[in-house]
């Protein structure tokens, strides 16, 4: 991605499992994706990237380390404005924070969930 995500754009969607390998071989099947691992220390997470593509569509991740408390889903990840302003509106709404906030690349992120108890993140300043 070459251009800044707009505000309220979906900026990166990934699924966080304890068995990543196994389910990076499944999506590579059932979609077409080829698998990029990306090194994370002692092993790898996966860009997912389309068969005809050369961007990321997803990442599949194992859940180690700072990803240990993800839920096993798919997860999107929406482009605030500021982090912490949408933190304070998502406590203020009734939300929770699962992960976070912590650093990726330039930016922050963290793992909300929703009343209804659907997850989210958000990615940020």
């Amino acid at each position: 991605m070459t251009d800044e995500p707009k505000t309220g754009a979906i900026l990166w969607t990934d699924l966080t499992v304890p068995n990543a390998d196994e389910i990076r071989d499944f999506y590579s099947r059932v979609t077409g994706w080829r698998a990029e691992p990306v090194k994370m220390g002692d092993y790898s997470d996966y860009n997912m990237i389309p068969a005809e593509g050369t961007e990321p569509a997803a990442g599949i991740c194992f859940a180690r380390g700072p990803n240990e408390n993800l839920p096993a889903q798919w997860l999107i990840y929406v482009t605030v404005a500021s982090l912490d302003e949408s933190i304070k509106r998502c406590l203020e709404q009734g939300g929770k924070i699962v992960d976070g906030p912590r650093g990726m690349g330039k930016q922050r992120f963290c793992v909300i969930q929703d009343p209804a108890g659907a997850y989210a993140g958000l990615g940020g300043d």
